[in-house]
C-alpha cells in the first residue's frame, strides 16, 4: 500500500487551526480565573493571535501596551497567559523602575543584558515584560528631559527588535587586551619563577571578562573554555567579529512585549481617591470604561517624548475600575476559597450567608485600590472568628462533613454561627465578633446630626430629580471618606444654559433645605462649599460663556497683549441675582414636594442612603415620574448625558420656510 505523504502547506494550516483553537480554550480559561476582566482578555487574546498562530509573519516585536489602576491585574494576566501558552521557560519580566529580577549587575541595566542572562533564543519567540513603565520617564513634571540611567535600549528593542552590541565592553575588552599583550612583550624583564607561574596559570582571563565575551561576541562556548583562551586568540575573534556586520545586531524582532502601567494622568477622576471607600464602584467603573486611545497618548504626553509615544504603537489595552459584580464576585470566589481551606483542615463545612458577604463588601472594597486591600479584609474579618467557631463546633461533637449555617447577628459586629448536631434537641447557636471598622466610620452616632445630614442631603437630591428627571446616582449620610453625606450626580456631555441655571438651583438646594425644615438662624456651615461651587458656576455662567447680559468673556489677563475684558465689576449683581433666584426656586419646589422631602429624609435617617431604585419609587409614590440611574450599565451603552432634544429641534427646524 502506498504511503500518502503530508504537504508542508496542509500541516501549516492544521498547526494554524490547532492554536487557533487553543488561545480561545486560554481565553475562555483566564476569564474563570482573573475576574471581571473579560472585555480586556479578549482583547489581549486578539492582539496575539497573530503572534502565536502564525509567528513565521512576525518581523518585529508586537507589543501589547496594559494601562490600569494597581490591582486590576496586569501583571496577573502577562504571568498566566506566559504559563498557558507554554512560554513560561521564554518569559522575561522587567521592573522599569531600575530593578530586575532577571539577570546581573550588565544586565540590571540594559534590556539585551537581561535577556541574553534569562536565556531567550535571538531570533526565536519570546515574551517581554516591561512592567511599572510609567516609573520610567523620559520627561520630568516640570516638561524637562529626565536623565535616564538604565534601560536606554528599550526603545531600540520597541523600534524594531534588533540591538546592536555594547561597544563599552568591547572596547573595555580590547583595552584589557592591549595591556596584556603590553605586558606580554616585557615578560624577559620578569625573573624566571616568575614567568614559569604564569605559563602554569589555565586561566588567562577572570570569569567577568569571559562573560562579557561571550555575551558581546555571542559565543556558545561554556564559561570556562573562554577562560582559558590565549590573547592572541580572543584577537583574532574580536577582528573577526568587527570585520562581520551581520553579526553586530541581536534579533529579538520575534518578541511578544507587554508593556504594563499606571498612568495617573489618564484617571484623574479617581485615580488620586485611594481612601474613597463610600462611592459606588460602578461609578468609578463607567468613568474608567469611557477612557480611549486618546487619552492614553495624552497621558504618555506627559511622562515621554512623542519618537518614544510613537515606538510603543497603538495597541493599547485600557482596564477599567471594577465594577460592583465583579467585586463581588471576586469576594464569593475568595471567600469560597478560604472556607474550603477550613473543610481540608478539620472537615467542617461553613456556608456563608449573602448577608455575610454584603458586609465584607460594605467594609472591605475601596474602588480605585483593585483586589489587594480585598483580599487582606477577606482574610483580617474571617480569619479568626472562622477559627474560633471550628473550634466550638469541634467541641460540641461536630463531625467531619458537618455543615454550618454564617449569618451577621443582628445590630452587632458578630457573625452568628448554627450548628445542628443530628442527635441535637435544638439547633446550638454561637455568635464571634469580626472587625467591621468601616461600619463604626460610616454610622453617625448623633441623631442631631444625620438629622442635619438627611435634610441637606435630600434637599439636594429631590431637586436635582425633579429638575433633571432622573434620581442622583447616589445619596449617603452613611460614610467615611469625610464628615458629611453626599450626592453623586451624572455627568453631562453637552451642557445647555437652562442646565447650568438648573445646576446652580440643585447646588443651593441644601442650603434651602435646611432653611425650609429648620429656619433661617439654625442653618449650618455646612453649606460653605455647594455655595462656592454655586457662585463659580454662575460666574462661568455670566462671564465665560456670554449666557447673561454682556457676551464679552471676562477674565484675568494672563499677558500684557491678552485682548480680554477684565472689568467684572458689571457681572456682580447680575451673579448675585443670579443666585437669590435659584435660591428661592430651590425653596419653592421644596415647599411645593415637603411630603416628597419627608420621605426621603426618613429613609435617609432608616437607612443611610438612598439606592437610584428606591428613590425612583419614592417618587411615583408621590406622583413624579423620575428615571432611576442605572448602576450597572453595559459599557458599549453607556454614554454621557445631553438633555436637550437637539435633533428633534433640528428636524423641526428644517421643516420651518425660510424667512425672507
Amino acid at each position: 500500500m502506498k504511503e500518502m505523504k503530508t504537504s508542508p502547506e496542509l500541516l501549516l494550516r492544521v498547526q494554524m487551526h490547532e492554536r487557533q483553537q487553543n488561545l480561545q480554550a486560554i481565553a475562555a480559561q483566564l476569564k474563570t480565573e482573573l475576574i471581571g476582566i473579560d472585555d480586556v482578555i479578549d482583547r489581549v487574546t486578539g492582539a496575539v493571535r497573530a503572534w502565536y498562530v502564525m509567528p513565521q509573519l512576525i518581523t518585529r516585536p508586537v507589543i501589547v501596551c496594559l494601562w490600569g489602576l494597581t490591582g486590576t491585574g496586569k501583571t496577573q494576566l502577562t504571568r498566566r497567559l506566559a504559563q498557558l501558552l507554554g512560554f513560561y521557560d521564554r518569559f522575561v519580566e522587567v521592573q522599569m523602575d531600575g530593578f530586575s529580577q532577571n539577570g546581573d549587575s550588565y544586565g540590571a541595566s540594559t534590556i539585551s543584558g537581561t535577556l541574553e542572562s534569562a536565556g531567550l533564543v535571538e531570533g526565536a519567540p519570546g515574551i517581554l515584560v516591561l512592567d511599572e513603565f510609567q516609573r520610567y520617564r523620559t520627561v520630568s513634571s516640570r516638561g524637562d528631559d529626565s536623565k535616564v540611567e538604565r534601560y536606554q535600549d528599550v526603545w531600540a528593542l520597541l523600534s524594531d527588535g534588533k540591538l546592536p552590541p555594547a561597544l563599552s565592553e568591547l572596547h573595555s575588552i580590547e583595552r584589557k587586551l592591549a595591556d596584556a599583550l603590553y605586558d606580554a612583550e616585557r615578560a624577559e624583564e620578569d625573573d624566571a619563577q616568575e614567568r614559569h607561574k604564569k605559563q602554569k596559570m589555565r586561566y588567562k582571563i577572570d570569569a567577568w571578562d569571559a562573560q562579557a565575551l561571550k555575551r558581546s561576541l555571542k559565543l556558545d562556548a561554556p564559561l570556562l573554555e573562554i577562560m582559558q583562551w590565549s590573547n592572541d586568540y580572543i584577537h583574532q575573534l574580536l577582528i573577526q567579529f568587527r570585520s562581520s556586520q551581520q553579526s553586530w545586531e541581536t534579533d529579538y524582532s520575534k518578541l511578544l512585549v507587554f508593556v504594563c502601567g499606571n498612568l495617573d494622568e489618564m484617571y484623574t477622576e479617581t485615580a488620586s481617591r485611594v481612601e474613597d471607600c463610600d462611592t459606588d464602584a460602578d461609578i468609578f467603573h463607567r468613568l474608567t470604561s469611557r477612557l480611549s486611545l486618546i487619552d492614553v497618548k495624552r497621558a504618555l504626553a506627559e511622562r515621554f517624548k512623542p519618537e518614544q509615544i510613537a515606538r510603543l504603537g497603538n495597541q493599547h489595552v485600557i482596564y477599567p475600575s471594577f465594577s460592583r459584580s465583579a467585586y463581588e464576585q471576586l469576594i464569593a470566589t475568595t471567600v469560597h476559597n478560604y472556607v474550603q481551606g477550613i473543610e481540608a483542615n478539620c472537615g467542617l463545612r461553613f456556608v456563608i450567608g449573602s448577608d455575610v458577604l454584603a458586609q465584607i463588601y460594605q467594609n472591605a472594597v475601596f474602588p480605585t485600590q483593585g483586589t489587594r486591600p480585598l483580599f487582606s479584609s477577606v482574610h483580617t474579618i474571617l480569619s479568626s472568628a472562622l477559627v474560633d467557631a471550628a473550634l466550638w463546633a469541634l467541641e460540641q461533637g461536630a463531625q467531619a462533613g458537618q455543615q454550618l449555617q454564617v449569618q451577621m447577628a443582628a445590630g452587632a459586629a458578630q457573625l452568628q454561627v448554627h450548628l445542628a448536631l443530628p442527635d441535637a434537641a435544638a439547633v446550638l447557636q454561637q455568635c464571634f465578633a469580626v472587625p467591621l471598622d468601616l461600619n463604626k466610620v460610616k454610622q453617625r452616632t448623633s441623631a442631631d446630626f444625620r438629622a442635619l445630614l438627611a435634610v441637606h442631603e435630600a434637599g439636594h437630591g429631590l431637586v436635582y430629580a425633579l429638575l433633571f428627571g432622573r434620581t442622583p446616582q447616589e445619596l449617603k449620610i452613611n460614610i467615611a471618606t469625610f464628615e458629611g453625606g453626599y450626592n453623586s450626580f451624572t455627568e453631562l456631555q453637552a451642557t445647555s444654559r437652562r442646565n447650568m441655571l438648573d445646576m446652580v438651583c440643585v447646588g443651593l438646594a441644601g442650603r434651602a433645605a435646611e432653611r425650609h425644615v429648620f429656619g433661617q438662624e439654625a442653618c449650618t456651615t455646612g453649606a460653605e462649599q455647594d455655595i462656592l461651587q454655586a457662585t463659580a458656576d454662575a460666574a462661568r455662567y455670566l462671564r465665560h460663556l456670554g449666557f447673561g447680559a454682556r457676551l464679552s468673556r471676562t477674565d484675568v489677563a494672563q499677558e500684557p497683549g491678552d485682548n480680554t475684558n477684565t472689568e467684572v465689576a458689571p457681572t456682580n449683581a447680575g451673579m448675585e441675582a443670579l443666585l437669590q433666584a435659584q435660591m428661592l426656586r430651590a425653596q419653592d419646589l421644596l415647599v411645593q414636594h415637603n411630603a416628597l422631602l419627608m420621605a426621603m429624609t426618613a429613609l435617609l435617617l432608616r437607612e443611610g442612603l438612598i439606592s437610584p431604585a428606591a428613590m425612583a419609587q419614592l417618587c411615583a409614590a408621590h406622583g413624579q415620574v423620575v428615571q432611576a440611574s442605572a448602576a450597572q450599565i453595559p459599557d458599549a451603552a453607556e454614554q454621557k448625558w445631553v438633555l436637550e432634544p437637539y435633533a428633534d429641534m433640528l428636524a423641526k427646524h428644517d421643516q420651518r420656510p425660510l424667512m425672507a
